[in-house]
């Protein structure tokens, strides 16, 4: 098996150590890989995506991101059926956009949000 050296901050440090007891990982390499697995699966699945689809896309992030989000979504108007915006504590919201158009535009607008590191969770549910 090939070795990856990685670095990492306290708090993600701390986190894996709770995921490991919390969920009986044997060590820390186990998590990273399982966490891998699933972000190369969800990888997949995405690309697969063909032709005209309909898809879920969740959003969380800080609110004084909302004009990035707003700003943003107006890129993809086309593919928005509905957008419901909520606050969910102080100082957190949550997006749900409801899409339905060609895949590619899709994917695009996913990876677009999926790529801003202001954006707390980007979560993808294709149907």
């Amino acid at each position: 098996m090939t070795i990856v050296s990685i670095s990492l901050n306290e708090d993600i440090i701390k986190d894996i150590n709770r995921l490991q007891k919390n969920l009986g990982f044997s060590g820390r390499s186990e998590i990273v890989r399982a966490g891998l697995r699933y972000m190369i699966a969800e990888q997949k699945e995405k690309e697969n995506l063909q032709g005209e689809v309909s898809a879920l896309l969740l959003i969380i992030h800080r609110e004084e991101e909302d004009d990035q989000i707003t700003s943003m979504r107006h890129d993809y108007e086309e593919v928005i059926n509905t957008h419901l915006h909520s606050k969910i504590d102080k100082d957190r919201c949550v997006e749900v956009f409801l899409l339905k158009g060609e895949s590619d535009l899709i994917k695009d607008m996913t990876r677009k949000f999926q790529i801003n590191k202001k954006l707390d969770h980007v979560k993808l549910i294709a149907m």
